[in-house]
């Protein structure tokens, strides 16, 4: 008989390739910005046990991801606000928009990353200072977040290690919470940048009664840089969360479709 390839797999087929793609490390073109907006959004945007730091700070990324391995590149975004777990200062994404759906599934169901399919794109003209970037990401027919500048001189990037935090959960199967109490996991980042140069840009939020990424207004741009860089995250589950600290802000996770059914 020939393989019933959904048939049980061996123990060496059985490996997690969404851990070893991401332990290995690729190599993405990012165009990152990071701005301040107002503390308190910042804090209610917070599932406890994260706090909010001393400075209000968001976290914007547009990349194009190159995996190797005869694969095609994908998009790949992140927007995420600065938080704190004890005493470790990390970044809590609220979305993370990807273009293909290996690359969100993994991670949503391995990391418990909020990732959600959408259009990420990134555009440079010119490989100089003087060239033009446009990052763009774009759901449900909105384009949300679109960075955009004049490419500057090339800089020092201090390379290191890069926190994020994550809650793994999963909905209950009758709709009443969730099926367990939900994990915090801290994905450890270990980042290394080839070249980077300074961006002369601005930050665009557009309004998306799904991503309502416009909540958290632009006040002040802090930086925005381009780069070549690899990472190699590590993830770990640091506790558990009860489930009525996490409840109110499932939401973050998936789209609200309740508007549509108004609308009919």
């Amino acid at each position: 008989m020939a393989r019933v390839r959904y048939g049980a797999r061996t123990t060496e087929e059985l490996e997690d390739r969404e851990i070893s793609a991401t332990s290995v490390g690729a190599w993405s073109t990012s165009l990152t910005a990071i701005y301040e907006t107002d503390p308190e959004v910042v804090a209610a945007v917070l599932p406890r046990p994260l706090e909010p730091t001393d400075r209000p700070l968001v976290r914007v990324s547009i990349a194009t991801v190159d995996l190797g391995r005869g694969m095609p590149p994908f998009g790949a975004g992140t927007f995420a606000v600065q938080a704190r777990h004890e005493g470790t200062i990390g970044n809590y994404p609220l979305v993370m928009p990807m273009t293909t759906e290996q690359s969100v599934i993994g991670g949503r169901e391995t990391f418990g990353e909020p990732k959600k399919l959408a259009e990420v794109t990134l555009e440079r003209d010119g490989d100089g200072p003087g060239g033009h970037v446009v990052g763009r990401v774009s759901r449900l027919g909105t384009t949300i977040i679109e960075v955009r500048g004049t490419v500057g001189a090339e800089v020092a990037v201090d390379d290191g290690q890069r926190t994020d935090f994550y809650f793994k959960f999963l909905r209950a199967p009758d709709g009443k919470g969730f099926d367990s109490e939900p994990a915090l996991v801290y994905c450890h980042r270990e980042e290394t940048t080839r070249v980077a140069s300074t961006v002369d840009g601005e930050i665009i939020l557009r309004e998306s009664r799904f991503d309502p990424v416009v909540d958290l207004a632009v006040r002040r741009v802090v930086s925005v840089t381009i780069s070549e860089r690899r990472s190699i995250q590590r993830g770990e589950i640091v506790g558990r969360v009860p489930a009525e600290w996490l409840l109110p802000f499932a939401h973050q996770r998936y789209d609200d479709l309740s508007p549509i059914a108004d609308d009919l």
